[in-house]
């Protein structure tokens, strides 16, 4: 399966993704989706992806970082697949940090965030899972479960006035980040 992640403006986007049973998640169908999502996330360097943001409307997505190069100076985390996800806990302390998308390529932002979540999913195997996230995990857990729910990153920006076009973010952070098209 090759996906083309729509971009902002798809309808699919602003909506809140319906929950998904245990035999929906079981389903063949939905776990060759669930596989294809991280092929598709890595092509596009992404560090997370939704299933809307492949035009379906699953409320599932996936995150792994390693060496990635849009994000050069974050912590490593492993490849994670979430179903139903839902924060049930934001940290006290919130943390302001650039955030791209890959719907919206091309822009970034900066965005406040909680420094920690703890969080409720189901696994790929239809089995519950609890866990607190912190840093820049936590960050890409608010920006997926964000889309899950409608949102994107520029709905949690408090200053529009940081929102920049990519070729000036790496003029002005002497940065070579480039964005998958």
């Amino acid at each position: 399966m090759d996906f083309k992640i729509v971009k902002i403006g798809n309808p699919l986007l602003r909506k809140k993704a319906p929950l998904l049973s245990r035999a929906d998640i079981k389903a063949r169908e939905f776990q060759l989706f669930l596989r294809a999502m991280v092929p598709a996330m890595r092509k596009a360097q992404g560090v997370g992806l939704a299933a809307n943001q492949l035009g379906s409307p699953l409320r599932a997505f996936v995150m792994e970082c390693r060496g990635n190069k849009r994000y050069p100076k974050v912590d490593s985390f492993p490849l994670q697949s979430y179903v139903n996800a839902r924060i049930l806990k934001y940290s006290g302390k919130w943390v302001k940090d650039w955030e791209g998308c890959l719907s919206i390529p091309g822009f970034r932002g900066i965005v406040p965030r909680a420094g920690e979540v703890t969080f409720e999913a189901l696994l790929s195997n239809g089995r519950s899972v609890r866990r607190t996230a912190r840093g820049f995990e936590a960050r890409v857990i608010q920006h997926e479960v964000d889309h899950l729910n409608g949102f994107f990153y520029m709905d949690r920006m408090t200053n529009l006035k940081s929102w920049m076009h990519l070729e000036e973010f790496n003029l002005h952070f002497k940065r070579g980040i480039r964005d998958n098209k």
